[in-house]
């Protein structure tokens, strides 16, 4: 792995790693856990969802493979509902190139990496703990399936750290911060066509902001987490289901874990 690629070998894979593959052209890119012996748990778009209403929702298949690919007879298909799915390596790949995630890098090389989604600031736990929590949400779920606030990616990131984001528009995805981020960049630096006409001085100030909005947002930076365990992490989200049905019913006060 390096400042260009996080590409890596299967034989390099421990289990517990936070690995993904790209997908429809380097638009995005799936992630999941590796759980050892040839397996991959992860989060997909199956079963209940909550879309973004806009024309992202028909590019960002996340969980999509960039062909058709029947799962072989050792995969385990989702529970109706939740979308957390155990599938072999080859069948999470779906034919694309296997990356491995990095976590505790320097601030230097978080900035330098100009695509979301490849590396954070926050520090991994063991990867006891990670498979733990991957094997507990393939059984029980891990909510209602949104492309900016709680997709694939957040879901590795949470078996990784046990962090949450809670009460916020955005998730810990750092692919969905660098989708926005980028033309929100460009649209907050066009005043200052206002004082200067070089192209070069606005594109420098785009890429500053797009840089910072990353920083800010990645869950090693972030105040709006906490650490939940994955038993109180199913707790919330069965008593939020049920606050949709009944409102109410009290909500579960914060636990740290």
């Amino acid at each position: 792995m390096g400042l260009l690629s996080n590409r890596v070998d299967r034989e390099s894979l421990k289990p517990g790693d936070h690995i993904y593959s790209w997908r429809n052209a380097y638009i995005y890119a799936h992630h999941g856990i590796y759980v050892g012996n040839d397996k991959v748990i992860h989060f997909t778009r199956r079963g209940q969802e909550v879309g973004t209403g806009t024309v992202l929702d028909l590019l960002l298949v996340s969980s999509g493979p960039t062909r058709t690919y029947v799962p072989c007879e050792t995969c385990i298909p989702p529970l109706e509902g939740h979308g957390v799915v155990s599938s072999c390596l080859n069948c999470f790949l779906g034919g694309g190139i296997l990356y491995r995630f990095e976590y505790a890098v320097s601030h230097a090389l978080f900035l330098a990496k100009a695509r979301g989604g490849t590396c954070t600031l926050a520090v991994s736990d063991e990867g006891e703990a990670v498979v733990h929590r991957a094997n507990y949400l393939l059984n029980n779920g891990f909510g209602c399936y949104n492309v900016f606030k709680n997709n694939c990616e957040d879901f590795a990131i949470y078996c990784k750290t046990g962090q949450l984001v809670l009460e916020s528009s955005m998730g810990q995805s750092g692919q969905a911060v660098s989708i926005i981020g980028g033309p929100l960049a460009a649209v907050l630096s066009t005043p200052l066509r206002l004082v200067t006409t070089n192209i070069y001085g606005m594109a420098a100030t785009a890429v500053g902001m797009y840089c910072v909005s990353r920083y800010a947002a990645d869950i090693g930076m972030r105040k709006d987490v906490v650490k939940v365990s994955a038993e109180d992490l199913t707790r919330r989200l069965t008593i939020g289901t049920l606050q949709m049905i009944e409102p109410s019913l009290p909500a579960l006060p914060s636990t740290v874990s």
